[in-house]
């Protein structure tokens, strides 16, 4: 705990009234900083009416101090406790009565201004960061702007969410003196809660809803938002309701979120358990089945992208349950390829190998005229350009990933007297290119065009994994200036880990931030600090690896209670958010599961292993353990499972697998298995 940062309550009365001051640390009475509560509590009807419930009294005790007050309709008692474990912070129960003479429905609002210079910063974990959208953003999902905007196009000054967006129920609100975090669960007696956060020339706020409010508008997945949703609660006379949530309050650090989401980790750990149906082996060479049998296409050489749960659907559609594209990398094709081959070779099945070393061959022949991989091969059309905002452009994520996953299989089949010239040569293209695309401040670039190879945009964080590319590149081919490269893109990339804002790297959400970013960032600078074993390279990946815990669920979801995810127990903690764009779960953060562990191992930091026992255990659900199970067949996995309304109705699972979702499972699982023991997982679960 660094008592600098100590909460320090105040009951005072300034030309607004009485309110409650949390400064972040000593006795600051004078100082302008300060996570204000001007009121207990804030009531607005379904009618239209508002109520404050004041602080009318308050009394300091040993561990925090006590306050309470009252309007018109209702009457609360507070309690705040100091507590100081991984963070200082105030655990704060509302007793609240509902003293009026007939039943009624409100919604209850719990606010604090902060309070301090400059313009606000946000996170609401999983779900927004910063401005959360670039101006200049080509997909169109909640954008936060100081001057206000347009809602229809979901630009505004405030926003108000459902919990179950976040991926821990905070809002945190930076200035340039301090931070400032209000806290809660996804449920309450009153129902679904919500959380808020406002900033403009008025002033900068904080909230949450008990139950939520959807606000100004509500992001359901497409560029059409849908109307406001505001939920409220029936209250009878007489009736009493418990409400908790949680205080924080930090210095201006961006980095300052982090100590608080690790403390309500360590809660909800204890809360919140893990469900996972199998261990390591099992999901091996389920999933290793799975790809093979329904993604792997011998006549095209590809893995197909997806595959339908229902087949007899499939056929009566033609096949179009089954997309008959493969990507080189991110979702379908190296990674999962090497990720069959590998198993393949360990337990002796020549079907698996034979399939691995097919698909790696289509790749390393789809060289574009730039010199790098083609992002996509689609039956009827061959080589393509993928889904980018131009087709005459490739992105630097999807090429380097793919480069990365050639490289290591090229040196797993040298290792074991196997040789590819093919693969080598296409390797050495793709390294050469990155290098010598490289601008001087280090920056790869996120997109070329696809004949000459120009950089068509600089923007992002898109070119992050050349960094492992060219260090895994100048190992096996004692190339030093692939490795000198990747120590000046570790320079240049720094600085969007140290903003806590990595955008860029999916071709679908154009420069948006995705938890897709931080694996990259963690897979890159663990690579560096292997290289090197310079201090700054393992600070970073650390830093990036806390930036992607607050897309990580650390609690598990309520979901409606005739949903399939409720009826099959599904545990959500592990589970990443996808973006705030793609707002779902995926599994995607197994591809830096050895990174994570290792990780682990170089700082001694016992976080990194739990949360990363988390996601693979998250994702040891929902493999189908035989044909029928959850209406899938053998080996499948979908990619999508529906945290909130955004897409499909909460509770929902997409009915397609994923060669990505099978394949990075059939490739953590291999990976992890060195560090079963740790991971509590080497025993099937039965």
């Amino acid at each position: 705990m660094n008592s600098e940062w100590s909460l320090v309550p105040r009951h005072e009365a300034d030309d607004e009234g009485f309110n409650i001051r949390i400064y972040r640390g000593g006795d600051r009475r004078n100082d302008s900083s300060c996570l204000r509560f001007a009121s207990l509590l804030q009531a607005m009807n379904r009618e239209g009416g508002k109520e404050t419930v004041s602080i009318d009294a308050a009394v300091s005790g040993e561990d925090g101090f006590r306050a309470s007050g009252k309007s018109e309709s209702f009457r609360a008692e507070t309690s705040w406790t100091r507590v100081d474990d991984e963070c200082s912070y105030y655990d704060v129960t509302v007793d609240l009565a509902y003293i009026g003479e007939q039943p009624s429905a409100w919604n209850l609002q719990i606010e604090a201004d902060l309070l301090g210079k400059g313009k606000p910063d946000w996170m609401i974990p999983g779900a927004f960061y910063k401005e959360n959208r670039f101006e200049s953003n080509l997909r169109q999902y909640p954008r936060y702007d100081f001057k206000g905007g347009d809602p229809s196009r979901m630009v505004s000054d405030y926003w108000s969410f459902r919990t179950d967006r976040a991926a821990l129920p905070v809002v945190f609100a930076w200035n340039d003196e301090m931070c400032g975090a209000l806290c809660t669960d996804e449920m309450s007696a009153a129902g679904l809660n919500g959380l808020g956060f406002r900033g403009n020339s008025a002033g900068t706020r904080i909230w949450l809803n008990f139950p939520y409010r959807e606000e100004p508008v509500t992001f359901v997945g497409s560029a059409v938002p849908a109307p406001a949703d505001i939920s409220t609660y029936h209250f009878q006379p007489g009736e009493r309701m418990t409400l908790h949530f949680k205080v924080y309050a930090a210095s201006s650090d961006p980095h300052a979120y982090d100590p608080f989401v690790r403390q309500m980790y360590k809660l909800h750990k204890s809360s919140h358990g893990l469900n996972p149906w199998m261990g390591l082996d099992e999901a091996a060479e389920l999933t290793a089945h799975g790809l093979y049998t329904w993604h792997y296409h011998p006549e095209h050489r590809i893995l197909y992208e997806t595959a339908a749960f229902d087949r007899e659907f499939n056929n009566n559609v033609k096949g179009m349950g089954d997309r008959p594209h493969m990507h080189v990398g991110w979702v379908s094709g190296a990674p999962y390829a090497y990720s069959l081959l590998t198993y393949g070779v360990k337990r002796q099945n020549k079907d698996y190998i034979n399939a691995g070393t097919a698909v790696l061959d289509k790749i390393a022949s789809g060289l574009a005229p730039s010199g790098t991989f083609w992002a996509s091969w689609i039956v009827g059309k061959g080589w393509t350009s993928g889904w980018n905002p131009r087709k005459d452009w490739l992105q630097a994520r999807t090429i380097s990933e793919a480069t990365l996953f050639m490289t290591r299989a090229l040196k797993f089949e040298k290792e074991r007297g196997v040789y590819h010239p093919e693969w080598e040569k296409a390797v050495r293209s793709n390294l050469n290119f990155a290098a010598s695309r490289q601008r001087e401040d280090g920056n790869f670039g996120s997109y070329y065009n696809s004949d000459s190879g120009v950089v068509e945009e600089w923007d992002g964080a898109g070119g992050l994994l050349w960094i492992a590319a060219l260090l895994e590149g100048a190992n096996v081919f004692n190339e030093s200036s692939f490795s000198n490269a990747a120590v000046r893109a570790g320079s240049y990339y720094e600085k969007f880990v140290r903003n806590e804002y990595i955008y860029g790297a999916p071709e679908d959400v154009h420069l948006t931030p995705t938890s897709e970013d931080a694996y990259n960032a963690v897979a890159a600078y663990v690579a560096l600090y292997e290289f090197d074993r310079k201090d700054e390279w393992l600070a970073l990946a650390s830093s990036a690896a806390d930036w992607m815990m607050t897309f990580r669920w650390s609690y598990n979801l309520e979901f409606p209670r005739h949903s399939l995810l409720k009826q099959y127990d599904f545990r959500s903690r592990g589970a990443d958010q996808a973006s705030t764009s793609n707002q779902h779960l995926h599994n995607y953060g197994l591809f830096c599961v050895p990174e994570m562990l290792r990780l682990w191992k170089y700082t001694g930091d016992d976080y990194y292993l739990d949360r990363t026992r988390d996601h693979i255990s998250c994702f040891l659900q929902f493999i189908a353990r035989e044909d029928g199970d959850f209406n899938a067949y053998k080996g499948m996995v979908t990619e999508r499972f529906y945290n909130t309304n955004c897409f499909q109705p909460k509770g929902m699972m997409l009915t397609l697998s994923h060669s990505w979702c099978i394949g990075l499972i059939l490739y953590a699982s291999q990976e992890a298995m060195a560090y079963a023991a740790d991971l509590d997982l080497l025993d099937r679960v039965q």
